[in-house]
């Protein structure tokens, strides 16, 4: 049997309770250093909390060690992942391959997205260094994860929803080209949401002002079962700075289709994590931050990827204004609402104005009519989006969901009203604890069992355990006459045996490397990924992966500074080859005066952008 685990963004420890509660049979999130996202750091202690917590439900916590790492952070990268061994983590996310030859590291390693698997090749060659779950890459086809399911035996996680890179992972170095920041350091300025005119050799401008890099957002909701008919296990939520309630929101969506998988396929898929989750609001992403969704490459075909118009997120649209009046420091909008919209005090809105994507408030919401602030460029004739829905919001975070493990109880009454309860829960713990009474019989046997049941089956406080089913046994035939707050004495006494076991786990792959690989150390320079330092080259005495030499000490000008599957010409219909454009002009992003060259590689389906000369 495939346990399948839902893997969920955490920016801190308590958004990381969050997502456990909403369903997540595992959280990732950075310690102090070396995490792909500079500003989502947390202390060791932060770490322990959530392991902890974690691990009451058989759910893991995986740390992300994931930047390349200079030589003289070695040392602190290796104390930094031995103290978070030693707090429970259950995994390392990471990029460097230095990494696995710390063998004092005896949890399993994941190699990172920012690794850039896409082959079977690239899968292999990762696996002989030891990794035991290899993190896919975003643009590869579904076709293309089957493969890679074949040629290797460790796990498979792939990104199902979140924000997307344009570039194949870990291989954009535009971010470093512009601003000096490495994004395979943490520090990416998201230059590929920047807006960029697109020119061609003459000076034609073909378009202004777009973010012509910007894609949409991944949500593959729909497709989970493909992915895990293709052998994926881990289905990773993107998101590691964003809030608690757009984690608490996607998380729960997606937990819930992955239930459904289970439950239609039982005797083939598992949760990877132990307890039920119940109640609480009702998800829905699309009222969650978006910029629209697309499944990308999944099929192995394009469609428009592009958000060049909207890089951040529009929301759902709303309507469409109708009359915009203003007194003084005050503004009311008339709306021609969308069907079976309602709006609420303190919505967000968001509209394409002539700078780019315009936001506000709605101070006061009544039917069609928002008052609000002035807003420039606001006009009739605009289409409204909702990108905060204020009675959403509320929702997320006053109707919290339960997750609780679900527990079998026995009880059997014996002897001179000995009471006996065995307690065994869904993950295997199982307590025995005897209770000795002189009570008198109960005149009502139907009336006492049914007490019994009812309090028996209520929560215990903190404890997260929820009777599914309870058997009573009475061999001589009576039962004693139990009050309400013994019975629930019991319950709590039961419950606080069960929580003394650790909640047992789920099997999780572990890592075998190739005695015959070795990494060299050749000191070649990472010139866009690692800004003016010589780090490690841990490919290129393998022949895989090999450093493009354009990035050796030096590098000259007119290097790749980002290849992707995404292309320009296509999303603008002057794709030659799918869509029979005849011109095919050299074409350039301008953007504060720099200068970009676009190439495509059409054989591939790729487009590259480097620096123009």
């Amino acid at each position: 049997m495939t346990s399948l685990e839902l893997l969920a963004p955490a920016r801190n420890a308590d958004i990381g309770i969050a997502a456990i509660d909403c369903g997540a049979d595992a959280v990732y999130m950075a310690g102090g250093e070396f995490g792909a996202r500079k500003d989502a750091g947390n202390s060791m202690e932060d770490v322990a909390r959530l392991c902890e917590y974690a691990h009451r439900f058989g759910a893991r916590i995986f740390l992300t060690v994931n930047t390349i790492l200079f030589d003289d952070e070695l040392d602190r990268a290796h104390r930094l992942m031995l103290e978070a061994q030693a707090a429970g983590v259950d995994a390392f996310i990471v990029q460097d391959a230095a990494v696995t030859q710390w063998d004092d590291i005896t949890v399993p390693l994941h190699a990172s997205t920012q690794c850039a698997i896409r082959t079977p090749g690239d899968a292999r060659f990762h696996e002989s260094l030891g990794y035991s779950r290899l993190v896919i890459e975003r643009e590869t086809a579904l076709e293309t994860v089957r493969e890679i399911r074949k040629a290797v035996g460790c796990e498979l996680e792939f990104f199902v929803h979140g924000a997307l890179c344009v570039c194949y992972s870990g291989q954009c170095y535009l971010s470093e080209h512009l601003a000096g920041r490495s994004a395979n350091r943490g520090a990416c300025i998201q230059a590929c949401r920047s807006l960029y005119d697109l020119v061609d050799d003459t000076g034609r401008v073909l378009a202004k002002d777009k973010a012509l890099l910007s894609l949409k957002d991944y949500r593959l909701l729909d497709r989970l079962g493909d992915l895990a008919d293709a052998g994926v296990c881990s289905f990773k939520i993107e998101g590691r700075l964003k809030n608690a309630s757009y984690v608490k929101n996607v998380v729960r969506e997606y937990s819930k289709a992955l239930d459904a998988l289970v439950a239609a396929h039982p005797d083939k898929y598992r949760r990877s994590s132990f307890g039920r989750v119940t109640g609480g609001f009702e998800p829905a992403t699309d009222r969650t931050f978006n910029r629209g969704y697309t499944e990308l490459w999944l099929d192995g075909r394009r469609n428009r990827w592009s958000s060049m118009d909207a890089p951040k997120s529009m929301g759902e649209f709303v309507g469409t204004v109708r009359d915009v009046r203003r007194a003084g420091s005050a503004c009311e909008l008339r709306l021609a609402l969308a069907e079976g919209v309602q709006l609420h005090n303190g919505d967000g809105f968001a509209f394409t104005g002539r700078g780019g994507i315009v936001g506000f408030r709605g101070d006061v919401c009544e039917g069609a009519v928002v008052r609000c602030k002035p807003v420039e460029g606001l006009r009739s004739g605009i289409k409204l989006y909702r990108n905060i829905n204020s009675a959403f919001e509320r929702e997320l975070e006053r109707d919290a969901p339960r997750r609780e493990i679900a527990v079998d109880l026995q009880v059997t009454v014996s002897g001179k009203y000995n009471i006996d309860i065995t307690a065994t829960s869904e993950d295997g713990r199982q307590v025995f604890s005897p209770f000795k009474s002189d009570l008198d019989t109960a005149d009502n046997r139907e009336r006492q069992e049914a007490m019994i049941r009812e309090q028996l089956s209520k929560r215990s406080g903190h404890y997260a355990f929820r009777v599914s089913s309870l058997d009573i046994m009475t061999p001589g035939g009576a039962l004693p006459l139990l009050s309400a707050s013994l019975l629930n004495g019991i319950r709590r006494l039961v419950a606080s045996d069960l929580d003394a076991l650790p909640c047992k786990t789920l099997p999780m792959a572990s890592g075998k490397k190739d005695p015959s690989v070795s990494i060299a150390e050749n000191h070649l320079s990472y010139k866009y990924n690692v800004a003016n330092s010589v780090a490690r080259d841990v490919y290129a005495s393998r022949g895989a992966a090999v450093i493009d030499p354009a990035y050796e000490i030096g590098h000259p000008r007119g290097a790749e500074l980002m290849r992707t599957r995404y292309c320009i010409r296509h999303e603008l219909g002057l794709c030659p080859v799918h869509q029979g454009a005849k011109e095919s002009r050299p074409l350039f992003l301008l953007n504060n005066g720099r200068r970009l060259a676009l190439h495509f590689d059409c054989a591939k389906c790729e487009m590259t952008v480097t620096e123009d000369v």
